[in-house]
């Protein structure tokens, strides 16, 4: 029966992006088939296969590893505060500070050139099969590695040339990745295999729903706005100062933006759940988190949640839409009862930029560097974030038709 509500939730989440399509006659079906073959694929390898479960542990150890050796310079810094409990650190301690130590890493693989050869190779491969162009392909592979406003700085000589249609696409690309520096984090608040899964099908879940919403033709002598290797005269080790800080400035404002979303969400909880005891006399205990899950309930239910727990799972799937997804991650992790089909389909979801405040960061990062172009991707953002709450949707409904 799940298999049949998953494929029913998918066929609906596809519905969705074509009422909203701006051109419905070109949308390309073809490579909208062959894009979603592949995410079954990757989905059934990941998750269902010892290879898939072989690769995820492999990168889940490296992360460990990783996230090990960060610990030992956190320690070092903040290993001398008494109050800290060194069985149960502090989020900033655990799981944010370690982003430092990871964008490090991706610094030094930046500038080494292995980092950017990964990405050219990746893309030029995606682009034989999405329909879209190279620039397309390059941008998804890069903004899931450097990050939804970093990777626009690579293309900072392209986008005064750059059409709408094809920036909604890298855009849209950018919400629905996650960058690799916080991906050690994820793997601290969830199952290492749900985070590469999501990774993997939203990487091309994004041209799914932006060759239905926005479907276009790339003339292959405008596909030369390919990013162009500038020649790096930083040194070495003005690089990795730079990464190390650029990722103290990441964790520094995840870290406040969680003080500000977790408190105003509390505060929301406190006041609906008031209204309600005191218009019922204490018989109904509903808060705000709640009500926000009956809404999204209906769309838990058609990625496979089973029905009796699709408005906890949809009342975390809207706190990240609302807020971001290591608030819905926290929640995730303090919600009892859930079954692991509810888990696994869930923290799906919850991978990826999609959520209000990344419209700002993303047109915000586009318009320092282009601020015509950024006042463009603001005008379309609430159509950006639709799509990549798509993505999300569909990839979580995948998901859904292999727990």
């Amino acid at each position: 029966m799940h298999i049949i509500i998953a494929l029913i939730g998918i066929i609906f989440f596809l519905a969705l992006a074509f009422v909203f399509s701006s051109d419905k006659k070109n949308v390309k079906w073809k490579y909208v088939g062959i894009l979603l073959v592949i995410q079954f694929i990757f989905a059934f390898l990941l998750l269902k296969t010892n290879v898939g479960i072989t690769v995820i542990g492999g990168i889940a150890n490296g992360f460990s590893y990783l996230l090990a050796k960060a610990a030992d310079g956190v320690n070092f810094v903040f290993g001398g505060f008494k109050y800290v409990d060194p069985k149960n650190p502090p989020f900033f301690f655990s799981v944010l500070l370690p982003i430092v130590f990871i964008s490090a890493i991706i610094g030094i693989l930046q500038y080494t050139k292995i980092l950017p050869w990964i990405i050219n190779v990746l893309g030029f491969l995606i682009s034989k099969i999405n329909g879209m162009g190279r620039l397309e392909s390059y941008n998804a592979v890069a903004a899931a590695i450097l990050g939804q406003s970093e990777v626009f700085i690579s293309l900072k000589k392209q986008l005064p040339y750059i059409p709408k249609q094809r920036l909604y696409t890298l855009t849209a690309s950018a919400m629905s990745t996650v960058s690799a520096s916080i991906v050690g984090a994820y793997f601290t608040l969830l199952e290492p295999k749900y985070v590469v899964t999501a990774i993997v099908l939203n990487l091309f879940g994004g041209f799914i729903i932006a060759s239905i919403i926005n479907p276009y033709t790339v003339d292959e002598k405008d596909d030369k706005l390919l990013v162009e290797e500038t020649e790096n005269k930083q040194s070495f080790f003005e690089m990795l100062g730079e990464y190390i800080l650029d990722g103290f400035k990441v964790a520094v404002i995840v870290g406040a933006m969680l003080i500000g979303y977790i408190a105003i969400i509390a505060l929301l909880n406190g006041i609906v759940s008031g209204i309600f005891t005191m218009v019922s006399g204490g018989h109904i205990k509903w808060d705000f988190q709640t009500l926000i899950g009956f809404v999204f309930a209906p769309f838990a239910f058609l990625t496979g949640v089973p029905w009796h727990e699709a408005v906890k799972s949809g009342s975390l799937m809207a706190t990240k839409l609302l807020s971001n997804e290591f608030v819905a991650m926290q929640g995730l992790g303090k919600m009892h009862g859930l079954s692991d089909r509810a888990v696994g389909i869930t923290s799906v979801f919850l991978v990826s930029f999609a959520n209000f405040s990344s419209i700002g960061i993303i047109s915000g990062a586009i318009k320092s560097l282009n601020n015509e172009k950024g006042d463009v991707v603001a005008r379309f953002g609430l159509k950006l974030l639709f799509g990549a709450t798509l993505v999300s949707f569909i990839s979580a409904a995948i998901t859904g038709f292999f727990m």
